[in-house]
């Protein structure tokens, strides 16, 4: 059962070029789905359509059965708690600790006055502090972030996303500013969110053989459209000039 559905999605932010033009995929409950293409394809505005954090020009987004584009106010603020977001620059508080940052992903719960007093239930701060636990960072819980590596401040922003009880986690470039050792730590954790909790993830990446190695399914954009929609089997070197053209070899290298 599909439970993301694009359909013929389109983004303009003038009335001379489109973003994104015609895109039209499912993705699947617990399917681990990469986004490759090169800088300015419109992978970024595609992930950020889906949980309308910019408003959509054509076509729909339907999600967990909800049509994302004509919700109101409060029924949007309600879906996005069911949509986590993995952000390339972390989008953390630096001078908070590690735990109040967790902690924040359960904002969509609150109202404004308990998100103001920062009010978490016990049950909120332990299953905090077993996420964690299952990203071995626990011993910096009470360390200011600003004070972590950055494959740690991304292992926040996961925690973060993963307390909400998401049904899907968006991730925007995950591992674009961490050395190669740190992204594999990242890209470990974000496939055992689809294998052992079940957790639908669609992860915007660079690097075509990181998408080949984790990815159920890899979408390929080239301009703001969709060029390839397969498995890493189905992946061949002419696909992937066809989504990289002659940026190819210099990106499958680094």
């Amino acid at each position: 059962m599909a439970l993301l559905q694009i359909e013929g999605l389109g983004k303009s932010y003038n009335n001379e070029s489109k973003v994104l033009n015609d895109i039209s995929f499912n993705v699947k409950e617990g399917e681990f789905v990469s986004i490759i293409g090169p800088s300015g394809a419109g992978k970024s505005t595609l992930l950020r359509c889906i949980n309308r954090m910019v408003s959509i020009s054509e076509g729909e987004v339907i999600f967990n059965n909800a049509r994302v584009n004509t919700l109101k106010k409060r029924t949007l603020r309600q879906l996005r708690t069911n949509i986590g977001m993995v952000f390339q620059h972390y989008n953390l508080v630096p001078r908070l600790t590690v735990i109040e940052n967790v902690l924040h992903g359960r904002f969509g719960y609150k109202t404004t006055l308990q998100g103001v007093l920062s009010r978490f239930t016990e049950e909120e701060k332990e299953r905090a502090f077993y996420l964690l636990q299952k990203l071995g960072i626990e011993e910096h819980a009470y360390k200011r972030c600003d004070q972590l590596s950055g494959g740690q401040q991304q292992r926040v922003g996961i925690a973060r996303a993963l307390i909400q009880d998401p049904k899907l986690v968006l991730c925007d470039e995950p591992i674009a500013s961490l050395d190669p050792n740190s992204s594999k730590i990242i890209m470990d954790h974000l496939k055992q969110i689809t294998t052992e909790l079940g957790i639908t993830c669609l992860v915007n990446l660079h690097q075509v053989e990181v998408a080949q190695q984790y990815s159920d399914r890899i979408i390929g954009l080239n301009q703001g459209e969709v060029v390839f929609n397969g498995t890493n089997y189905q992946l061949t070197e002419d696909k992937i000039n066809r989504i990289y053209g002659s940026q190819m070899r210099e990106l499958i290298t680094v």
